[in-house]
């Protein structure tokens, strides 16, 4: 009987053990993976910015398209921030006569906020800056961007790393992201809905209370057959 009850004592507390763990992961914060680096946007023709295909050394934007650069922290190219000027060829190149064989190709750079400079730096200022490049035909949009800031910083990689010298140091560096916990709501409000997926609906926030119910029963019924073995033996 008292190593029965021993058995019973280990199986409790792996149980309870196993629990903490099931709802340590359930509280745990949500943070994604950020990097923090220069984004390439392309507008055909003054359309809406969209996020570049190929890097700035390869695109070969045409006559009256412009290209944009935000420096900002992102996820991934979906969440990834565009330039807050609005692509506006004729605004940035109406002036501007291109000679044969040459192009005329509007530039956006914007530096972003201080919330996505790298620690101790600060974007330059003004913030956003603008210009028509006017350059041959067959040029590419890093050529169009070395007309209106330098100087430019490149990995070896080729990837674009530093406009007008900012930042002056890293590239495309991986940033933890903190998602700011929402203020609590005082308002009195009936309770939400189940949410552990039987209605159909995604949770998309950890394992839910049936998947951790589900858990404590596996175990449940795994402790009482060894206790029930033991106990015929």
């Amino acid at each position: 009987m008292t190593a029965i009850r021993r058995t019973g004592a280990r199986l409790a507390g792996a149980l309870a053990g196993a629990l903490l763990i099931l709802a340590g992961t359930a509280a745990a914060p949500a943070q994604a993976a950020g990097y923090r680096y220069w984004s390439f946007w392309e507008s055909a023709g003054g359309k809406p910015w969209t996020y570049a295909t190929q890097g700035a050394a390869t695109a070969r934007p045409g006559d009256g398209d412009l290209v944009g650069f935000r420096f900002a922290v992102s996820s991934g190219t979906s969440d990834a921030t565009k330039p807050t000027t609005a692509p506006g060829f004729t605004t940035i190149c109406g002036d501007a006569t291109p000679k044969s064989g040459e192009k005329r190709v509007g530039v956006v750079v914007d530096f972003g906020g201080a919330q996505d400079a790298p620690p101790g730096e600060n974007p330059p200022q003004p913030p956003v800056r603008v210009g028509c490049a006017v350059i041959r035909e067959d040029a590419s949009a890093a050529e169009a961007l070395a007309i209106l800031v330098k100087p430019l910083r490149y990995d070896s990689s080729a990837m674009l790393c530093g406009i007008a010298g900012y930042p002056a140091r890293g590239c495309g560096e991986q940033v933890a992201e903190q998602t700011a916990s929402p203020a609590p709501d005082t308002t009195a409000t009936a309770p939400p809905a189940a949410t552990d997926g039987t209605d159909g609906t995604d949770t998309g926030g950890g394992p839910s209370f049936g998947v951790l119910a589900g858990g404590a029963a596996v175990l449940a019924l795994g402790g009482a057959a060894v206790w029930k073995g033991r106990r015929r033996g």
